[in-house]
């Protein structure tokens, strides 16, 4: 179980990573390769940091069962995909703004943290949001896959269909 967490904690954090950074210098107006992959490994380390010390199935299977919402439900990944996105956004957004405020810092004068904060925020926390609830039930399967669970029923080694009742 712990190797299926790590596998999918560097899944989910390479692909919020790669579309937070794109987001990011994309709506700033200033996107460069080399910034594109600065940015991109500020914040996989993050997530990667963030990953190994919040339990988020722990966190979510809690957050569904105090809602009453029937697990592995629209519900119940709608609840945990935004458990997620509040958890890894904030704190993701806040350093990669920070950094571009600071890089912008000494080329003139930037516009005010806040703003660039709240401004980035909003847009971060929607696109997080959408890219969490599309891949991680893909990653979910790949892992599981990958890792010989929740595969096909066995049906005798021969193709067959069990004799029904």
């Amino acid at each position: 179980m712990k190797k299926m967490n790590i596998q999918m904690g560097l899944l989910m954090a390479a692909t919020l990573s790669f579309f937070l950074s794109l987001t990011g210098l994309l709506t700033a107006g200033k996107f460069t390769v080399p910034a594109f992959i600065i940015s991109f490994l500020e914040s996989f380390v993050i997530s990667l940091i963030i990953g190994f010390f919040i339990p988020m199935k722990k966190l979510g299977d809690a957050a569904v069962n105090k809602a009453g919402i029937q697990p592995h439900s629209l519900k119940a990944r709608l609840l945990e995909t935004l458990l997620s996105d509040l958890i890894y956004t904030p704190f993701m957004t806040f350093v990669m703004v920070f950094m571009a405020h600071k890089q912008a810092s000494k080329g003139g004068h930037p516009p005010p943290f806040i703003a660039m904060y709240g401004k980035s925020l909003i847009i971060s926390l929607v696109v997080a949001y959408v890219i969490i609830f599309i891949v991680q039930p893909v990653f979910l399967k790949l892992v599981m896959k990958k890792n010989g669970i929740g595969g096909p029923p066995d049906m005798g080694g021969r193709g067959e269909r069990p004799p029904q009742e």
